[in-house]
């Protein structure tokens, strides 16, 4: 009798399972939307999520280095999805000391350079164990409209127009980064533990930065329609906001605050990025989450996920 009692989180877990998959897409958007809410009210400074994805991204190299120095085996990762990220971690890193030197530009750095001790290990040390037949996808399909779409829209800022367009390069790359990597999951469909590990840290890091994204969005906006007996607390807020960036050195030399979105197209292209970075893993996490409560080591993922 006692074996056959469930915890609540098993039976919440058996009925989502038994819904379609309309019911469970409507559920997952509203658990979005909830996750964003209780963020919103406990978490202060948005940047913060920002730096947690950076320590959430580190955190899944991490898994991948244990992975490689353990199993002495790269099977089932993406060469070319580890390219495409320390590509814009380099961007993004260079923008960093260029642009905002901060607390940003140290995690970049560490990522940076374990994610490039894992390409060194998977192109010279760990060799054999390769699957390139599985790591097809073609990089120049995402490469070239990221370069074509950071020269066409990138921020409205009075720094050198090579610094602002590879900002916006390294926003566009990191969404799309990780889509190598779905396609060996993809060829393969058996995701060992550790890269699975690893693919859903990334999924975690993506949702905090698309999280700190939307607060900032929603927070830029309420601040705009306040109410008058409200005015002068939010004045006092400002303030305290410009005090911080002014600190961080992040105002352009004509004076103007360098708000972390910008001005005309960029702002949207900053978040239609983060959605999307979300999304293409949100399936992945799904079945992830549902591999672990069902006590499988190994990931098997059905036909045309990922």
């Amino acid at each position: 009798m006692k074996g056959g009692t469930k915890s609540p989180i098993q039976a919440v877990w058996s009925w989502v399972r038994r819904q379609p998959p309309k019911v469970k897409a409507f559920l997952a958007v509203v658990s979005g939307m909830a996750a964003l809410v209780l963020l919103r009210f406990i978490v202060h400074d948005h940047d913060n999520l920002f730096v947690a994805a950076e320590a959430v991204h580190s955190i899944g190299i991490c898994v991948l280095i244990y992975k490689l120095m353990k199993e002495k085996t790269c099977a089932g990762l993406s060469l070319k999805s580890q390219e495409l990220t320390a590509i814009f971690l380099a961007v993004r890193l260079y923008c960093s000391f260029v642009m905002e030197y901060d607390i940003h530009t140290i995690l970049d750095l560490a990522t940076l350079g374990t994610t490039l001790w894992v390409i060194f290990m998977i192109r010279f040390k760990l060799r054999a164990s390769f699957m390139e037949d599985k790591d097809n996808f073609a990089l120049y399909y995402v490469l070239v409209p990221c370069v074509v779409l950071a020269v066409l829209i990138h921020p409205s800022t009075s720094h050198n127009i090579l610094n602002r367009i590879s900002w916006a390069l390294c926003v566009y790359l990191e969404a799309v980064s990780v889509l190598p990597q779905l396609r060996v999951m993809q060829n393969t469909k058996i995701v060992e533990p550790f890269t699975a590990h690893y693919v859903f840290a990334l999924g975690v890091a993506r949702f905090l930065s698309c999280a700190h994204w939307v607060l900032q969005v929603s927070f830029q906006s309420s601040s705009r329609l306040v109410k008058p007996i409200a005015i002068l607390s939010n004045a006092e807020r400002c303030l305290k906001k410009m005090l911080y960036v002014l600190k961080n050195k992040v105002v352009d030399t004509r004076g103007r605050l360098l708000v972390a979105l910008g001005y005309g197209l960029w702002p949207s292209m900053v978040l239609i990025s983060e959605i999307v970075q979300t999304f293409i893993l949100a399936d992945f996490c799904y079945y992830y989450v549902k591999s672990v409560f069902g006590g499988q080591l190994v990931l098997r993922l059905p036909s045309g996920v990922v």
